[in-house]
């Protein structure tokens, strides 16, 4: 049975002529010393059991802290890759669509350019059947002349006039001369009219 200090306090020795019984005394003595040994064993116990728990509270504590930290950190480090990919992601988008409107400049330009030499070559076409036409039509109009027909006649006729060689170059220069006049009207006013569909074939292909 173990003593309280109110056991201690109430204890109540026999009296005898000498005094208290030394015998009983020193057995209590004896019983209180060893259940104070008892404390103090389970004291330094429980001090030791304390100081376990403390240092492995301070262990998990510290284990906390580090994860905390290890956690914070590849929180950083997350943030970072997303904001350096996204990054990333804005400079791949803004080269593609540089690059897109740079090859439909290019390839509006070049259009453009075939645009303008197909035109070019049109005109240069029309010009040269007309010019080619024009001299088909001088050479036959000099081959059908009619006074040729008169040079060449072998049946002499007193009467008829037989114009001389110079006369008939005469009449055949004067003749180019008029086919030449109304040639380059002609080409004058088809090279304003090819003019005006070249422009009007640049604005379509602006505006567009």
């Amino acid at each position: 049975m173990a003593i309280t200090p109110l056991d201690i306090q109430h204890k109540e020795f026999d009296a005898k002529m000498r005094g208290y019984d030394k015998e009983q005394v020193d057995d209590f003595l004896d019983q209180v010393k060893h259940e104070f040994e008892l404390l103090l064993k389970d004291q330094k116990d429980a001090e030791k059991n304390l100081k376990f728990a403390e240092e492995k509270l301070q262990h998990f504590e510290t284990l906390q802290d580090a994860l905390n930290k290890s956690i914070v950190v590849a929180q950083d480090a997350a943030d970072r890759l997303k904001e350096n990919a996204r990054k990333e992601a804005e400079i791949i988008l803004f080269e593609a669509e540089k690059s897109a409107d740079k090859l439909l400049k290019e390839a509006a330009e070049k259009a453009d350019d075939i645009n303008r030499e197909t035109a070019n070559v049109r005109r240069e076409s029309r010009n040269f059947r007309q010019k080619l036409q024009l001299m088909v039509e001088t050479q036959m109009n000099l081959i059908n002349n009619e006074e040729w027909d008169i040079l060449l006649n072998t049946t002499p006729e007193k009467d008829i006039h037989t114009p001389t060689l110079d006369e008939v170059l005469m009449n055949r220069t004067h003749k180019v001369d008029d086919l030449a006049k109304a040639s380059n009207f002609d080409t004058e006013v088809t090279e304003d009219e090819d003019e005006g569909q070249v422009e009007a074939i640049d604005i379509s292909t602006e505006t567009k």
